[in-house]
């Protein structure tokens, strides 16, 4: 029906031009030279009704096809996917009478899976209703914001003269810089980032509003490929870099066996000295055919497939290696952090098999450390797990508590944990050199843990401005990609010894600075 609408409105377009104007007078005199006056009348009438008749055509094929493409999202009022490909069609189908044209961008917040777990399911509601008002008043009145799934939006724009690649930059980052005001989750500031692909019309893979939206997906995967915050515009180079469920159910476990998944490593800083003290391994499937897939892509599966105990061996021991590595090369890095799941932790065997790799390695337990969430101590009852991980403290490993501030651990559940370090959740660091507020929050968190003498670290930082602040207030340690982005072991090497060297001409910014 969709092209029925479209063919009726070239027609119109056809039919109602100065063309066809142009031979009114010769029907006219047609009329009366055939049928006299009385056919002269009969066509000074139907003639404009005919046309009138032709102009609304299109709008009645419409009216069959609204339905589906007038679906509201329950939760934001916003359309639904099937409107942004209507609406786009109808701008490619005139484009050629009109020349005006369109382009698709698509916009997925960042981390959003950890924002609803850390803050609930209602908290993260009112976030993507926020979300949407946003886009809809940053955007023009009739440009089309739709809803695709979750946190994920797509933008059809209203007709215009031009979208080249400078114009749809500068639209990426106005909208950018509207959803990176902060949002109120739980009476709590919370600030958030978002990655954003989008398709022009010189570079579709196909003239339809279908093959602009997949190509604006495929940019925003490599977007987010590139980290959070990312802009990127389709190429017909760029393929599809996930995998549907069905082949990563199928080839995740031979994945996990074949060596194609490994850690990578993002190094740790410490804001006194800014050396390397340390690494976070960080789980990557290197795909034959797909490239690097970050684990959002499969460790749903791997969870699903019971393959979670083999994940964190597979992890642990190329982590392991990679340490007992660098020792070798000259590098002295004082521990990784490997992450744990609560069902690792809940293993009766957990220490032992991390004391066997230990020994395998010849490695002083206080190289490793242990990483439990925050939601794990705050609500867990398993005397397993607080046994395992009492037991990892006696035996020296050190114990993170990741994304700190996210969830609900009291000062009695980290004593009784034994946690040796907070790494402090990203939500707490973004923008914390410009909001006074932010400011103040990490003061307390920073007070609290030195009154009970835990060491500190911060996550996702990404401007030199934030490194600054964290080091001014006394945080120990950053991470994050104003630092380094999560790379292979092959390039640890080359970068740790650019950052000595770096280092050396760099003026220190922690306590020691003076």
């Amino acid at each position: 029906m969709r092209h029925i609408t479209a063919k009726l409105r070239r027609l119109r377009d056809a039919l109602m031009g100065p063309q066809t104007l142009a031979f009114m007078p010769a029907i006219c005199l047609s009329a009366y030279w055939f049928g006299g006056e009385t056919a002269l009348v009969i066509a000074a009438l139907l003639i404009p009704a005919l046309f009138a008749a032709i102009g609304t055509l299109p709008s009645l094929a419409s009216s069959f096809t609204r339905d589906p493409t007038q679906a509201r999202d329950g939760l934001t009022g916003l359309p639904l996917r099937p409107t942004v490909i209507d609406a786009l069609d109808q701008i490619l189908d005139s484009r050629d009478v009109t020349g005006r044209t369109t382009a698709c961008l698509v916009i997925d917040l960042d981390d959003y899976r950890a924002l609803e777990a850390n803050w609930g399911a209602d908290a993260a509601d009112n976030m993507l209703k926020t979300i949407a008002n946003r886009l809809v008043n940053t955007l023009r009145e009739h440009d089309v914001v739709a809803r695709l799934e979750r946190a994920r939006f797509a933008i059809g724009l209203a007709p215009v003269r031009r979208a080249d690649l400078e114009t749809l930059i500068q639209l990426a980052s106005r909208l950018q810089a509207a959803l990176s005001e902060p949002y109120t989750l739980n009476a709590t500031k919370v600030y958030a980032t978002c990655s954003i692909g989008f398709c022009m019309p010189n570079r579709a893979p196909a003239c339809s509003g279908q093959a602009f939206l997949d190509a604006a997906e495929i940019a925003l995967l490599d977007a987010r490929h590139n980290g959070p915050g990312s802009i990127r515009a389709f190429t017909p180079s760029l393929t599809p870099k996930t995998l549907d469920r069905g082949t990563i159910l199928a080839d995740v476990g031979d994945a996990l066996e074949n060596g194609q998944i490994v850690p990578w490593f993002q190094p740790q800083i410490s804001t006194d000295t800014g050396e390397v003290s340390g690494m976070e391994a960080l789980a990557r499937w290197h795909h034959p055919e797909k490239g690097i897939i970050n684990p959002g892509d499969f460790i749903s599966a791997i969870d699903e497939l019971g393959l979670t105990e083999r994940l964190s061996e597979v992890i642990l021991y190329h982590s392991l290696m990679s340490l007992k590595t660098w020792d070798k090369a000259g590098f002295h890095v004082t521990s990784v952090a490997v992450n744990f799941s609560p069902s690792d932790l809940a293993n009766p065997k957990l220490v032992d098999k991390i004391r066997w790799e230990l020994d395998r390695f010849e490695l002083d337990p206080s190289r490793l450390s242990v990483e439990i969430l925050e939601s794990v101590i705050a609500s867990s009852d398993n005397d397993t797990i607080t046994r395992n991980i009492w037991a990892l403290k006696e035996m020296g490993c050190g114990i993170d508590l990741d994304d700190y501030g996210t969830g609900h651990a009291s000062i009695a559940n980290i004593r009784r944990f034994a946690v040796k370090r907070i790494k402090i959740d990203r939500s707490y660091i973004t923008r914390c050199d410009l909001d006074r507020d932010q400011q103040n929050m990490l003061a307390a968190i920073l007070t609290m843990a030195e009154r009970l003498e835990l060491d500190t670290l911060a996550e996702g930082v990404e401007t030199v401005g934030e490194h600054a602040m964290l080091a001014q207030l006394g945080c120990g340690h950053v991470q994050g990609f104003s630092i380094s982005r999560p790379m292979a072991f092959e390039k640890t090497l080359e970068w740790m010894d650019v950052h000595k060297r770096k280092l050396a001409e760099t003026p220190r910014i922690g306590k020691r600075a003076s």
